[in-house]
């Protein structure tokens, strides 16, 4: 399968302002990539890439004052088949976890792991420990918040989900991260492409946030907003939470004035 992938955003700056991107394919995905969806800039300007801490690959630029546009187009290969479960994927123990997994077990800015310890435990200890345990974490979220793009909010943290019981895809991964390190389980929150191929129309282009949980000694990809599997999902970056790895991170005014997103399989 073949998949477009790609963004246009367009920007209205009242001055130069400089810009930090996190878009584009994930490095993971390089062998499927047959267009690369390279970063573009209406009006043209110098762009500087570099890797971050977490290896995700960002982008920095400096907007001039006015209207910018900007936009990516590409092509990724996909092998048609719906996110991988494996449902014997052990949970290990926290003295036997790799060093690079144990920042996924603290909490972040948005995932309070002292706020919601009490509850996670009281609510998930029951839960046979490893996969189970985790699409136990996610079957809880899925059911608990109600979604809707009116609920979401800049600073909602995992505590806040929790509480109000609402939010958008990456309030849904926030609460689920938070709960699994809340029960010793490294996770880590993803953004990217979600295609909707195999699902009913109408489809509304947008990024997603999903998670990633170390067991059975791999990452695993979980995503307690749709809690199915799909088809079509295309990683642009991983952090510790949705503050690690925003889309675009403006350093002055700004109003955003379009968004598209698409993730569509090429015919033929």
């Amino acid at each position: 399968m073949t998949i477009r992938v790609g963004y246009e955003m367009i920007y209205d700056f009242p001055q130069a302002t400089p810009m930090i991107m996190v878009l584009g394919t994930h490095f993971t995905r390089a062998s499927d990539v047959i267009t690369p969806d390279f970063l573009t800039t209406s009006p043209s300007v110098p762009i500087f890439p570099y890797r971050d801490i977490f290896g995700n690959w960002c982008s920095r630029i400096v907007a001039p004052p006015g209207r910018m546009r900007l936009a990516a187009d590409g092509m990724v290969r996909d092998s048609g088949l719906p996110d991988v479960a494996v449902p014997s994927a052990i949970q290990h123990a926290v003295e036997d976890l790799p060093a690079e997994t144990l920042l996924y077990l603290l909490g972040s800015r948005y995932c309070e792991t002292d706020r919601l310890s009490d509850i996670a435990w009281k609510l998930f200890e029951a839960t046979p420990p490893g996969w189970a345990r985790v699409q136990a974490i996610c079957d809880f979220v899925h059911n608990h918040i109600r979604f809707g793009y009116e609920h979401a909010r800049a600073t909602m943290t995992a505590y806040e989900v929790y509480k109000e019981g609402k939010g958008v895809c990456r309030d849904y991964a926030h609460l689920a991260v938070t709960f699994c390190r809340c029960m010793n389980i490294p996770a880590r929150y993803c953004t990217g492409y979600l295609s909707d191929i195999g699902t009913p129309k109408p489809w509304v282009g947008d990024f997603a946030g999903w998670f990633e949980a170390y067991i059975g000694g791999h990452w695993h990809m979980f995503d307690p907003r749709n809690n199915v599997p799909r088809i079509g999902r295309v990683l642009i970056a991983q952090g510790r939470d949705a503050s690690d790895v925003p889309i675009t991170q403006t350093f002055g005014p700004n109003t955003l004035v379009s968004f598209k997103v698409w993730t569509d399989e090429v015919e033929g």
